[in-house]
């Protein structure tokens, strides 16, 4: 896949300070991970009250990832505690969502078990080759995030037979986006450690 804007991740860190306003945004998303949880699963996890009030909640979380990282470049405050503590939100917040669904019996678990596999075996990729380079950011990767966010919406929104169809086809694109990105990433880890034997480089890496 074509790379686009080169991943911000390797910028210098400001070391010196925690308290930034991107971080703060970065630990609000995971405080409302549990908000989240507790909401999709009250009143036996079909209310829709409660299933409004949790989607509510998701893409307000969801949407502090895009407004963080933003902040944190122009504003020269990407620190190593934000490095780590952003994509630890991102995974808790979407996996906790895909897991709930599934236990709820709204979406299938083979779909939720092939979704996290691939994240988690895409982090603990980014953190072997952490310090060869920096990988750039792809636009599947934001489409597969993107659709992935759009699909757990569209699943918690208690609407199913309306929704139904819409529901089958973002879960589909989003399934497909996750697994062909994590190719993707996998066979450009590999290049750049085929590289770095020739000519090392130091940065870092980070996966959408």
């Amino acid at each position: 896949m074509k790379s686009a804007v080169p991943d911000h991740v390797g910028d210098p860190v400001d070391q010196s300070r925690i308290r930034t306003l991107p971080n703060a945004l970065t630990m609000l998303r995971l405080l409302l991970v549990p908000v989240f949880a507790a909401l999709l699963v009250s009143h036996g996890g079909h209310d829709s009250n409660s299933r409004l009030a949790a989607a509510l909640v998701f893409t307000i979380a969801a949407g502090t990832d895009l407004i963080d990282g933003e902040l944190a470049r122009r504003r020269h405050q990407v620190t190593t505690f934000g490095k780590i503590a952003d994509p630890i939100a991102d995974k808790a917040l979407t996996g906790t969502a895909l897991l709930l669904l599934s236990w709820l019996g709204d979406l299938p678990w083979w779909i939720t078990l092939l979704i996290i596999t691939r994240e988690l075996a895409v982090t603990l990729l980014r953190f072997r080759v952490i310090h060869l380079g920096v990988i750039p950011a792809s636009r599947g990767g934001k489409a597969k995030t993107s659709c992935q966010i759009v699909a757990i919406v569209l699943y918690l929104i208690p609407l199913a037979h309306v929704l139904q169809p819409l529901r089958l086809f973002a879960i589909a694109v989003a399934l497909v986006l996750t697994l062909a990105t994590g190719i993707d990433y996998a066979m450009r880890a590999a290049r750049l450690r085929r590289e770095s034997t020739k000519s090392p480089v130091t940065g870092q890496v980070k996966s959408s």
